[in-house]
């Protein structure tokens, strides 16, 4: 995520718990070409969605539970688990960030993916409404990693965060993309930000429209945020593979603890009225 939320000892955690175990980095064979200019168009209908209107529990032909509560290679707080954590009322996914002992931990929260054969992506627009937790501290975040990492660890592979929020900084919003050639860590991560000031009261949507030649981001159909396909390889443009989406609530950590946490305001929420995939019209 943003920053350093994920490092390559994370990845490691994710690809076990996401049910791939990766595969060796391949040569960058790209055509060093930039992409044609090109508009591209969206289905009306989602072919993957869901919208949180039934069960007790988030839907387990979807979603999947990373778990566990090392840091997750960002020195985070909590101890993520399995449904523990997440439920289903009055149409929305809670995801809920409590103080409880769990082990070495102090907190526990979750950390879902989507998963199957049909919880991959190559391309689409992807659209979530949430209404985000108060609280410093809180981190929560919606947001892609890679299925296969064909590339390589992280950041090769790359990383799409389509929303990003720290609570000591509540009315901020952040969209990033992290890949070999532009990320944080020497100093060239691309990424923008939009004020919501509602962003804790109101739910509002997040979107990402990722086809071959861009990646933009929007809130609330505002855009925020445009990262182009320079075609020059896999080290700017690992964005030609399959990625899964992320939905989690993290409490303290490199960038969320950054001036530190305050457990008055726990338990926290995170909730998520719905998750729409649309395929591209016209690849």
């Amino acid at each position: 995520m943003t920053s350093s939320r994920v490092t390559l000892a994370l990845l490691g955690l994710a690809m076990l718990s996401c049910g791939s175990k990766g595969s060796a980095p391949v040569p960058d064979t790209t055509t060093k070409t930039t992409p044609a200019d090109k508009v591209y168009t969206f289905e009306s209908t989602p072919y993957w969605a869901d919208e949180f209107n039934s069960g007790a529990k988030p839907d387990t032909s979807k979603w999947g539970y990373d778990i566990g509560g090392d840091g997750w290679g960002n020195h985070e707080l909590e101890y993520y688990t399995n449904a523990s954590n997440a439920d289903i009322s009055n149409g929305n996914l809670n995801i809920n960030l409590r103080k409880e002992k769990f082990g070495n931990n102090n907190y526990t929260s979750a950390r879902l993916f989507s998963k199957g054969t049909t919880g991959n992506f190559t391309y689409g627009r992807f659209e979530v409404r949430a209404k985000l937790p108060a609280g410093k501290g809180t981190w929560p975040a919606i947001w892609m990693l890679p299925t296969d990492y064909v590339y390589g660890g992280w950041p090769k592979s790359g990383e799409i965060d389509i929303m990003e929020h720290v609570g000591y900084d509540p009315t901020n919003i952040h969209i990033t993309v992290h890949t070999d050639a532009y990320n944080h860590t020497i100093g060239t991560q691309k990424s923008a930000e939009m004020k919501v000031p509602t962003a804790l009261t109101d739910f509002h949507v997040y979107r990402v429209d990722w086809t071959p030649t861009a990646i933009t981001g929007y809130i609330d159909d505002t855009l925020v945020f445009t990262f182009k396909n320079e075609g020059t390889g896999s080290a700017a443009w690992p964005f030609d593979k399959r990625f899964h989406l992320m939905l989690n609530l993290a409490y303290g950590g490199d960038w969320g603890g950054a001036q530190g946490v305050d457990d008055s305001v726990l338990p926290a929420t995170m909730q998520v009225d719905y998750v729409r995939v649309y395929r591209v019209n016209n690849l």
